[in-house]
């Protein structure tokens, strides 16, 4: 090796010292660990009117119950980070699902020199993105107006923050609790500030608040407390609307950096100084290496060869984003005792809570991927949502972290049928059985709980359109896959003939919609006939965040009774085609506007296929139902070539809590969940020329992709543990039997494999 080779090779080992690689002195390349691939920035280019992800850079832990992030935004604005912005305000604590829904709880912590300005104008800095550093585990940015670096390292409920200033005794820690009722209060003899946030967005919350414990390990050379615009100089303690504090401190250099131990609790402060003991004795290293690791035991279950190293940004960058919502509420106490503080009774109640969710996004895919790859925290996420239906009367259809009222559908019955369904154990299900049939029965508290128009919708099979309830079509074909999802787990429970008869007569509620004319479904008035005038592209109205063609797909149990409908396997792909083929028109007098989901569709060009939004995502995958697999093999390569990029830019609509990532995962294994509760995934076009999935159950399934490329998307033979595989789908105890899952890809269409009926994934009406 010559000289200037041993120089490079000494500075990249640096490199991989310092982010936890390392490297090979022949190829002088990186050898990355899976975390290495990810770039939470990803989808942070985003803004109200159109979304590339509406993402933030979540420094945490798989499913923690505190997140971190660099706040650009101004205080209560949910794109609390943008990727075009310059300036900073704080490194905030959030649990923000999304900026649609806001955050909870929120408080902010920002370094400052020279002055000991705190209004969240003032103390802003410019920065760049040229000396930031976003890792899951790991985040730094040099905040220039002070002349001071920001790091932050999390643990679950806890974290360390470490500022480098240069040599100054003016060096300012700024504490903004937010408004909407705050407290903090200074203790300089233990280097300590407490308080709390009782800041939230959705719902109404009985005794919310945030505590949280902050210490230091320098004294305050001075402090202060603040509130509003008004500073209290010496002031240890103060509660009011918004509130906050500063600490000041004499520092040497950028060697003697400034250190804070952050924990906080739903429960108390008390709680949040147990919290605090999750950091021990670790030193800053020290815990961003056990999050590190634990960031790559959880990502490196599913080990990709084969793509190029943007497939594996992207596919990585994707799987962190799957791995984060709905995070923990629960806490341990002194006794170490789970208990959690309940959004629904205001008390601190004992055993599992989880929040910030949809289950209108994440019953598609997300929740089935939790049951393939992590189960068993899907298992105290049903625990959790035991406790949900004990303490509020209902299941959560969004919980932020109580009930939030928005979006349409009963999809929690999803989410328990296909936990159960896929094998987890070790909970009440029969307490969740009673909590699907009571919220399928009843309307809720609020009009996204329960069933809204649910007298109708038992009574004439359908929620009507002229009625009175927004977006009645939406809600009548979610309800009907809803109560086919009941009707599975009726089934596995051994329930009454006549309990399980119902469900499964009211799954086939999707018929009343179906219009023969359009071969479409469609709005349809109390007394029977279609609503009119019809037209197909309408957004919202009969339909959520879509239109006709988008919700026509939302079958997603019975798609052989859908193709019967539409006259058979020739007109169903032709309707298929005509998504792709069609112009991107659209119709927005519903909402008096172009929403962003609408523009994402529109700027795609992909015709009316809207992959930014959840309704129309499986559709892709209806092509193996019809026999024409060749083309769910084009178009799922097709949109994760275009679709998405380990980039500010890289999602086409809203990630939306893991469900848009959990999509591309799953499609790049070369499978899909088209429909929870069933045990199939149907296959599409694997993306890697190999992937490897290690299971929790000890067993190792393989995906060998041979020949796989660019150009060979296409499958030409298929073989399971070397046997032939036909079938255009592989159960879910297959895989986690472990094996191997053969594909021969191609460049050309194999227009033989998969046409025969036998091949089809389930359907109701082929139960019959």
């Amino acid at each position: 090796m010559n000289r200037k080779a041993k120089q490079a090779y000494v500075w990249l080992a640096l490199v991989a010292t310092l982010f936890g690689g390392q490297v090979n002195a022949h190829s002088m390349e990186e050898e990355k660990d899976p975390v290495d691939y990810v770039n939470p920035l990803m989808g942070t280019d985003s803004k109200p009117s159109l979304s590339n992800g509406n993402t933030y850079p979540a420094v945490g832990l798989p499913w923690g119950m505190n997140l971190w992030t660099p706040q650009t935004g101004k205080n209560g604005n949910g794109w609390q980070y943008t990727y075009g912005a310059d300036k900073i305000r704080g490194i905030k604590q959030t649990h923000q699902p999304s900026p649609w829904m806001n955050d909870y709880g929120q408080f902010s912590i920002m370094p400052v020199s020279g002055k000991s300005v705190f209004n969240e104008e003032e103390r802003a800095s410019w920065f760049s993105h040229k000396a930031e550093v976003s890792k899951p585990h790991y985040y730094s940015v040099y905040l220039a107006d002070h002349d001071v670096t920001a790091e932050i390292t999390p643990t679950e409920r806890a974290a360390i923050m470490r500022f480098s200033f240069a040599k100054t005794d003016s060096a300012f820690v700024v504490l903004d609790a937010f408004d909407r009722g705050s407290e903090v209060t200074i203790i300089p003899e233990k280097n300590m500030i407490t308080g709390y946030s009782s800041r939230y967005s959705r719902g109404d919350l009985k005794n919310f608040r945030n505590y949280f414990v902050i210490v230091f390990d320098k004294p305050f050379s001075n402090y202060a407390t603040w509130s509003d615009s008004t500073k209290h100089s010496g002031q240890v303690s103060i509660s009011a609307d918004h509130v906050g504090a500063i600490v000041g401190f004499s520092v040497n250099g950028k060697a003697d950096p400034v250190q804070a131990r952050i924990a906080s609790s739903f429960i108390s402060v008390e709680q949040a100084e147990l919290n605090l003991k999750e950091l021990g004795s670790d030193s800053f290293e020290e815990v961003a290496k056990k999050g590190r690791e634990n960031w790559n035991e959880k990502l490196g279950r599913l080990k990709v060869e084969g793509g190029t190293i943007d497939e594996k940004r992207t596919f990585y960058s994707c799987l962190y984003r799957t791995l984060f919502f709905p995070n923990k509420l629960y806490e341990i106490n002194a006794q170490e005792e789970i208990v959690h503080y309940s959004p629904y009774a205001g008390e601190v109640l004992p055993g599992y809570m989880f929040a910030g969710t949809g289950f209108w996004d994440t019953f598609r895919a997300l929740y089935p991927f939790l049951n393939l790859m992590y189960p068993s925290i899907n298992k105290e996420m049903q625990e959790g949502l035991i406790n949900d239906y004990k303490e509020g009367g209902f299941l959560p259809e969004w919980s932020s972290p109580g009930y939030a009222d928005i979006m349409v559908g009963n999809n929690s019955a999803s989410v328990v049928a296909d936990a159960y369904i896929k094998g987890l154990r070790g909970y009440d299900i029969e307490k969740l059985y009673e909590a699907l049939l009571h919220g399928a029965n009843n309307e809720g508290p609020v009009s996204a709980v329960g069933r809204k128009g649910v007298a109708y919708y038992n009574k004439l099979g359908y929620v009507p359109y002229d009625v009175g309830i927004n977006e009645n079509a939406a809600r009548t074909l979610e309800y009907a896959y809803d109560d086919f999802t009941i009707y599975q787990l009726a089934k596995a429970l051994k329930r009454p003939k006549k309990e399980i008869a119902l469900y499964e007569k009211r799954s086939q509620n999707y018929r009343h919609l179906f219009d023969p004319e359009t071969k479409l479904m469609r709005g349809k008035n109390e007394d029977g006939t279609f609503q009119s005038p019809f037209n197909p592209l309408k957004w919202g109205d009969a339909f959520t965040e879509g239109n006709s063609w988008h919700y026509s797909w939302s079958v997603f149990h019975d798609v052989q009774g859908l193709i019967d409908l539409m006259g058979g396997q020739k007109t169903f792909v032709n309707m298929l085609d005509s998504v792709f083929a069609q112009p991107p028109l659209f119709d927005e007098s519903y909402y008096r506007g172009v929403i962003h989901e609408i523009r994402e569709m529109q700027i795609a060009n992909m015709g009316q296929y809207a992959h930014g939004n959840q309704p129309i995502q499986h559709m892709i995958y209806l092509y193996n139902y019809a026999g024409e697999p060749w083309k769910t093999q084009y178009w799922t390569r097709e949109v994760m070539n275009r679709m998405y990029a380990a980039t500010p830019d890289g999602y086409c609509g809203d990630e939306d809590n893991g469900q848009t990532s959990a999509w591309y995962v799953f499609s790049a294994l070369g499978f899909y969940p088209v429909c929870p509760a069933t045990d199939q995934y149907v296959i599409g076009a694997p993306l890697f020329k190999k992937v490897t999935l290690q299971l929790e159950n000890g067993k190792q399934f393989v995906i060998d992709a041979q020949n796989n490329s660019a150009a060979n998307r296409y499958i030409g033979k298929a073989s399971l543990n070397n046997n032939t595989l036909e079938e255009n789908w592989i159960g879910h105890q297959t895989i986690l039997d472990g094996g191997n899952l053969r594909f021969e890809m191609d460049s050309e269409a194999n227009t033989a494999r998969g046409t025969d009926a036998k091949a089809f994934p389930y359907s109701y009406s082929n139960e019959k």
